[in-house]
């Protein structure tokens, strides 16, 4: 499934970001904010059970999350996602996958990637802002799936048509969301009109 979230507050603060003149505290604080508005959305299916609780009146049944949620990172780019969505899920548990192409071999190569237990059962957000050729998302899930996890979601920030068209065809399990799904990849691989690159921009490196 490809959901695109059209909500006045995240194209608002999505446009804020595209701009070439925006600082780089500015481009953090509505990426921060977006992932907030985002995770809103992407939690409305989740699952919970009911549980018994005793109000100030009365007793009665509430209900609770009934899986763990993961947050996962990939990095450097997606940490700029994870504090909006954590305030929104604060119980949620957090992984990290750091991925690099080998220039010989073209074939992914993971560097760093460190995951809470019990994937299997809990609900795996991978997050990127930017869902380009969809290469990291791809091979970031392909590692996820192989450490157990089944329920997994992509959120990202900006997509693009060939991101969207791999992620589909090679994880057709996996839900994606995006705040904004452009035109195309230049010959670059870059997305347009896009924002650029996220991680120079979300740390100033640029």
């Amino acid at each position: 499934m490809l959901e695109v979230l059209h909500h006045p507050l995240i194209t608002h603060k999505l446009t804020q970001m595209r701009q070439n003149s925006t600082t780089t505290k500015d481009f953090r604080e509505n990426l921060d904010e977006i992932a907030e508005l985002m995770a809103y959305e992407v939690c409305r299916d989740l699952p919970t059970r009911p549980i018994e609780i005793e109000t100030p009146v009365s007793k009665c049944i509430g209900y609770e999350l009934s899986k763990e949620v993961v947050i996962v990172p990939i990095l450097r780019a997606g940490i700029g996602l994870l504090d909006g969505i954590r305030r929104l899920v604060p119980t949620a548990k957090v992984g990290f996958i750091g991925m690099y192409r080998d220039e010989e071999t073209l074939e992914p190569v993971e560097y760093f990637a460190k995951f809470p237990n019990d994937l299997e059962h809990s609900i795996v957000m991978i997050v990127d802002p930017m869902l380009a050729t969809g290469g990291s998302a791809n091979d970031a899930i392909n590692q996820i799936k192989k450490r157990g996890a089944k329920n997994i979601k992509l959120v990202c920030l900006v997509g693009a048509p060939e991101g969207v068209q791999l992620i589909q065809k090679n994880h057709p399990d996996v839900d994606v969301y995006l705040a904004a799904l452009d035109e195309r990849l230049n010959e670059h691989g870059y997305i347009v009109p896009g924002l650029g690159d996220a991680g120079d921009r979300i740390f100033g490196t640029k």
